[in-house]
């Protein structure tokens, strides 16, 4: 999946942070990612803080993975780990968050955000008012339920908040 900072943090450059610490991290759902931090004690704090979060499905409880490859041993300590008490994904599990998170991708760079005016431009489009093309935007449960029994169709597809806003 590449790498992620949990939270509201900027995505990093790990070429210009070799300092960085990177840390394999997972949620309670099973979702493993990376997260980069300043140092062992800003990873903890924010944890603290609850701003350690899940790219996928933005879940707070986030464990901290052994990452054998990256292993401090001189003056190694154990680190705090955010509450967790779920099991490991499977790899039929990472395999089809995998092929989810593709498909987000796709529809993302295949439509126009249209952000809050989602109804009003699935309609525009629908009674041709405006060039047919796909977009994407928010829309309540009631705007969309109103949008299909008008014969538009529309699909609720969840994006992690990895993906929101500008690309990386």
């Amino acid at each position: 999946m590449g790498f992620a900072l949990a939270g509201r943090a900027r995505v990093l450059n790990p070429a210009h942070h070799r300092d960085m610490k990177v840390f394999s991290l997972q949620c309670e759902q099973g979702h493993a990612f990376e997260g980069w931090f300043g140092s062992e004690d800003a990873y903890v704090e924010q944890c603290r803080r609850g701003l350690v979060e899940c790219p996928l499905c933005a879940s707070r409880e986030v464990l901290r993975l052994p990452s054998a490859p990256r292993l401090n041993l001189s003056g190694a300590r154990v680190a705090e780990a955010c509450p967790s008490t779920s099991p490991p994904a499977t790899p039929e599990q990472r395999s089809v968050e995998a092929l989810w998170l593709r498909a987000v991708r796709h529809v993302m760079a295949q439509t126009e955000d249209v952000g809050e005016r989602f109804a009003d431009e699935a309609r525009r489009i629908h009674y041709g008012e405006a060039q047919e093309r796909g977009i994407r935007g928010s829309a309540s449960q009631e705007e969309a339920q109103s949008l299909r029994d008008e014969g538009i169709e529309v699909h609720a597809l969840p994006v992690p908040e990895s993906l929101k806003g500008p690309e990386h």
